[in-house]
């Protein structure tokens, strides 16, 4: 037995686990031995696991499950349906075990200061207590426990702000059923996970994965789950079961993940081998690849795909977070590039926007006026596209500064190598020949060949190496002087208009001081130029972005030029390892991550060495102009363990996604308070 339980450390679902709670395979396991305490010597015999407080939403209750006359492993393996907690103490033959348990439950509670998780044996009246440890909770469950503890004065403030795991906020911002709406449900059970999924009907773990890794969203619906069920669970959008209660694998492993779990639904009758299941006292029958949708905060299954909603950020978050806003010293702003975006990053507490990428406002209907652009070389068709861009940028710049009124906006001028608004030469060959085998007219043929010949003129080797970022700009002088045109004339009419714009234009990609200079001239011309015109003074700082290892090592000399540094943490990743992102990370980044040949994935957490540029960007960055402001702008910035790697070198912001902004509030405040 305890070769087994040192042998299971490396067994393939704790691998599994390891890797998707961040613990590292090297720390091993510990054995504990001890005596038995038997729960199935009658009806004066019970086992059960239970909390100190709810573990789902944090109400303070003793909540959990019993069995009389059972084992432990009866009640997390759902093999019967449990008890509730509360019954223990009316349950005849176990009404003083059921006192006493709920007396050491005060007293652990009192003594940990946190929600503890318990396992207990009742063996023929007498109580015997198994083990205890802080309690996994949800994530609306970890700020009602904090937030009422602080009142209770069992805990500080600043000790209820570091216990929340930032990465779970995430569930806060799931979807969930739309509340104002009525489903007719297909069957219910137990809420044992908050959120709401919708997804194609599976029966194994394996199968999970299969379809999800071909792009399906499935619910994962099994009689019980178990850890052999992990990877599926993991690749699932929901689980839903038809035994265990609130503690069985399946509703801790959920919870625990912030995915969305319905329990115990007893009316579903499974057959996994045929691939379906029959609803009890019905004729329908669910099979594999069927859509359901699942609401683990209700308990609901719903035949069928359910609008779901997103959830407002109020209340215990609010709290929680206006805290954290107390003692963080690192802003928090995020990426957008539309309006909609600007303003659902303001709800949630974004100080600015930290990165709008201009190129996604090139796409859709605007498209073909790039496309016209760049496959012509008349000048005055070229003209008219960019008064056609120009028209559309004014509009997109006016919604943005509107929507982020008083805040900073940092708008990134055009980065994408031109090529990735072309069409795919491979697809429009495939076009010609389809053209040539069915007889096309041949002046339509040479039309789609001259094309395809301007497309080709546009290819590069490495094109994200090529003619980008200020390249661009260098080489196609008129479409930076059209964006910058575009951002001082929207912030000159919201100046008229009593708003109080404050865009701030980043030029991306420079390796040398000189690229800078240059397009820093160009962009305040422009700027002087509107400002004459529209009778209105523009300030309007102008900076960088810091993605090349020569620009941080060389930032002393650039910061010359520049109001601000914003660090592209995607691409100084990219070209300080030589990785490209889209390549390594399905090709040979998760066999390093096996191997150890790389402890994280450095896309998703920031390197030591990446980090390394990024402190001696900000050092002599300062050194080359003291006023600098610095921020980083990369996916690293809604990480939480990278937030902590920022605020300790010193950096004044981190910009992440709208979603991610909540979590980098709560990350930037822990990190604060760890360093302080």
């Amino acid at each position: 037995a305890i070769q087994a339980v040192f042998g299971s450390w490396m067994n393939e679902r704790a691998c599994i686990y390891h890797k998707q709670h961040g613990i590292s395979d090297e720390l091993g396991t510990a054995v504990n031995v001890q005596a038995m305490a038997f729960g199935n010597k009658g009806e004066t015999s019970a086992t059960g696991v239970a909390f100190t407080r709810n573990p789902a939403d944090g109400t303070k209750e003793f909540y959990g499950d019993f069995l009389v006359n059972a084992q432990g492993e009866d009640v997390v393996a759902g093999i019967r349906n449990t008890e509730p907690i509360a019954d223990l103490k009316t349950t005849p033959g176990l009404e003083s075990a059921g006192e006493e348990l709920e007396r050491v439950f005060l007293t652990l509670e009192d003594h940990y200061r946190d929600m503890c998780d318990i396992e207990f044996t009742i063996e023929q009246g007498k109580l015997w207590m198994l083990q205890t440890r802080v309690g996994k909770r949800t994530a609306t469950a970890a700020l009602r426990i904090a937030i009422e503890m602080v009142e209770e004065g069992l805990i500080p403030r600043d000790e209820a702000v570091s216990r929340i795991d930032p990465a779970q906020l995430d569930q806060l911002l799931h979807p969930q059923f739309d509340a104002s709406k009525k489903y007719e449900a297909l069957a219910s059970g137990l809420n044992a996970s908050p959120g709401a999924a919708v997804g194609e009907v599976v029966f194994s773990s394996d199968d999970a994965v299969a379809r999800a890794n071909e792009g399906h969203k499935v619910i994962l619906v099994r009689w019980e789950t178990n850890p052999d069920d992990l990877a599926g669970m993991i690749a699932a959008e929901g689980i839903l079961t038809s035994h265990g209660g609130k503690t069985s694998h399946a509703a801790v492993i959920a919870r625990g993940m912030g995915a969305p779990c319905v329990c115990g639904v007893e009316a579903l009758k499974i057959d996994a081998a045929k691939k379906e299941a029959a609803i009890a006292g019905t004729d329908l029958v669910i099979r594999e690849g069927d859509m359901i949708s699942i609401d683990g905060t209700t308990g609901i299954v719903v035949l069928g795909a359910v609008d779901l909603v997103m959830p407002e950020l109020t209340g215990d978050l609010d709290t929680i977070l206006e805290w954290a806003d107390e003692v963080r010293t690192l802003g928090v702003r995020a990426n957008a590039d539309n309006p909609e975006d600007a303003q659902l990053s303001r709800d949630f507490g974004a100080e600015g926007i930290g990165l709008c990428r201009t190129e996604h406002m090139f796409l859709g209907d605007r498209k073909q006026i790039i496309q016209t652009f760049i496959l012509n070389d008349d000048e005055l068709i070229r003209e008219k596209a960019v008064a056609d861009l120009f028209e559309a940028q004014v509009g997109d710049f006016y919604g943005m500064f509107k929507a982020m009124d008083g805040l900073p906006v940092i708008v990134r001028l055009l980065d994408p190598p031109l090529h990735e608004f072309l069409e795919s030469p491979r697809e429009l060959a495939v076009e010609i020949a389809k053209m040539e085998a069915t007889g096309a007219a041949p002046d339509a043929i040479a039309e789609k060949r001259d094309l395809l010949e301007k497309i080709d003129g546009f290819a590069e080797q490495n094109p994200m190496l090529g003619m980008r970022g200020c390249r661009l700009g260098i080489v196609y002088p008129i479409l930076p002087e059209m964006q910058v045109r575009a951002i001082a004339t929207a912030c000159a009419r919201l100046q008229k208009e009593g708003f109080s714009p404050k865009p701030e234009i980043m030029i991306p990609l420079v390796s040398v001081l000189p690229e800078l200079a240059k397009l820093r001239g160009v962009a305040e011309a422009v700027i002087a130029d509107v400002s004459a015109a529209e009778g209105v003074e523009l300030d309007i700082p102008v900076g960088t972005m810091i993605e090349l290892p020569r620009a941080a090592v060389t930032a002393n000399e650039i910061a010359t030029e520049a109001d601000f540094f914003s660090f592209g943490t995607n691409d100084l990743t990219q070209t300080t390892f030589g990785f490209s992102r889209d390549d390594v990370e399905g090709e040979f980044v998760p066999q390093y991550l096996n191997e150890h040949l790389l402890p994280y994935n450095p896309f998703a957490t920031i390197d030591a060495g990446v980090a390394k540029l990024v402190e001696m960007g900000v050092a002599l960055g300062h050194e080359g102009n003291p006023d600098l402001v610095c921020g980083v702008c990369g996916e690293h910035g809604g990480d939480p363990e990278s937030i902590h790697t920022f605020n300790r070198i010193g950096l004044d912001y981190v910009s992440c996604s709208p979603y991610r902004v909540p979590v980098a509030r709560l990350a930037a405040a822990q990190a604060a308070l760890e360093q302080a």
